[in-house]
């Protein structure tokens, strides 16, 4: 990576009067910790409520920085735009999940490339949906957004909750909260870019860093198993702490 270009700041923009197809697709859930996917009708019959939707490229302005970024800077995406999106899945998302039952704040995205063509933007999401004698809270969205930045147009839009052993938390009114999985809960449109070679960038893994580390505090920690806490108390004299967990501390899944 060229380190000098990373100091330079780049403006990103979109051609709004653009349009852009949008696929949604929302797979049947395979597993709830008490079966509530097969007993709960809402999570049973979740599917996504519009297959295909055309949308204005003004939408997907709200990815973008609201003025000039350097690489691994990280900026607030706009509510409207995501919000408008997520209906594509379900028709009553909600982004302030904080007020309710998690403690993620705010949407986040990261330029993580760029080169004198493209631009590639990683993202990371909350949101829940109120179902149906509920709500249905994903572990996260996370998302690419890869732009033309000549053209000024849309190449890849990828938002999607991703694959772990447990990837949502339920909450039914009547009976209470779950963990479950769905294997696939995704907006997508265009197609990834294959062999770009960015003059400037950072690798996806630590965009996903930056962008974790403007979510949860407990990031900043640095964790060590029980193991090397023995070993490292009595050399540094610090007493352990010991945190005993039924479920990750860095998404909503828990």
């Amino acid at each position: 990576m060229n380190t000098l270009s990373r100091k330079e700041r780049i403006s990103l923009n979109l051609n709004e009067d653009r349009e852009v197809s949008v696929k949604g697709s929302i797979a049947p859930i395979e597993y709830t910790q008490f079966n509530h996917h097969v007993e709960w009708d809402a999570l049973a019959n979740l599917q996504v409520a519009e297959p295909e939707w055309q949308y204005s490229a003004s939408i997907f302005q709200a990815f973008l920085p609201p003025e000039s970024v350097l690489v691994g800077e990280c900026w607030q995406i706009e509510k409207d735009g995501v919000l408008e999106l997520l209906r594509q899945l379900n028709p009553k998302p909600n982004l302030d999940i904080n007020i309710n039952n998690g403690d993620s704040l705010g949407l986040w995205a990261c330029l993580r490339a760029y080169n004198d063509e493209f631009a590639d933007i990683v993202f990371r999401i909350h949101a829940e949906f109120v179902i149906e004698g509920g709500r249905f809270t994903p572990s996260q969205f996370a998302g690419h957004l890869v732009i033309d930045r000549i053209k000024e147009e849309i190449i890849f839009f990828q938002m999607y909750v991703p694959n772990g052993t447990l990837n949502f938390d339920a909450y039914w009114d009547t009976v209470g909260s779950e963990l479950g999985y769905c294997p696939q809960m995704e907006l997508c449109t265009g197609t990834l870019p294959d062999h770009v070679e960015f003059t400037t960038s950072i690798t996806q893994e630590e965009a996903e860093r930056a962008l974790i580390l403007c979510f949860y505090n407990s990031v900043q920690i640095s964790w060590v198993s029980l193991e090397a806490a023995l070993e490292l108390a009595p050399a540094q004299q610090k007493p352990i702490h010991v945190v005993l967990l039924d479920g990750p501390l860095f998404d909503e899944s828990c």
